[in-house]
């Protein structure tokens, strides 16, 4: 088990022995320097702590908006929830922006993450500082993991934009199968329909 006191005596180096997974459920509520909530918003990726940026209304809108319009077309043994992590392996726990899991699990409140065999969609909403991580890394990792479900979430001149991938198991990656602008439909993992364009703000 990391010590995560002696880690952060290296800040802002990595520790010698790297970041994992179970460390996030132990960093302090406090920087290495006092800075209050420091590490609210941080993910491990691939071992490397990544601290998400303050976000644009756009983004906040999206969570919402697509958590309440998941919620009242899911049935009962799904939940959507916003800004939880997955933890997929030792030293990766992303922490997407929209997670539909087992409503089950949902229930616990002392829950920090869940598993990819709890997790039914992820959905990304990309931001400028995300881009690489939300178009590439992610997917790729929750594709490995056997999560079924992606969307990603894109700007377009503050419309959103909705690319739905399915994974592929004979590959184990996602294979896009539409591309949305103003209503997104369709029929996995529920049946769901959105007008995208008029999203619960």
């Amino acid at each position: 088990m990391t010590d995560v006191s002696s880690a952060l005596d290296y800040w802002p180096s990595p520790p010698p022995w790297g970041w994992t997974a179970d460390d996030l459920d132990r960093l302090p509520t406090e920087g290495p320097n006092g800075e209050p909530d420091f590490f609210k918003h941080v993910e491990l990726i691939d071992g490397a702590l990544v601290f998400m940026s303050p976000q644009k209304r756009f983004h906040e809108r999206m969570l919402f908006g697509l958590r309440v319009a998941l919620n009242a077309q899911a049935p009962d043994h799904v939940a959507a929830v916003i800004e939880m992590d997955v933890k997929l392996g030792h030293r990766m726990r992303p922490c997407p922006d929209v997670l539909v899991i087992d409503a089950q699990v949902a229930d616990d409140d002392d829950r920090t993450f869940y598993t990819p065999d709890e997790v039914h969609l992820v959905v990304e909403v990309v931001s400028p500082e995300s881009e690489d991580r939300d178009r590439k890394t992610k997917p790729f990792r929750y594709a490995e993991a056997g999560i079924a479900h992606f969307w990603r979430v894109e700007d377009n001149d503050g419309s959103p934009v909705v690319y739905v991938y399915e994974l592929d198991p004979a590959t184990s990656a996602y294979g896009l199968t539409g591309i949305h602008h103003g209503r997104l439909t369709v029929p996995v993992p529920f049946p769901i329909d959105v007008d995208l364009d008029k999203l619960p703000r």
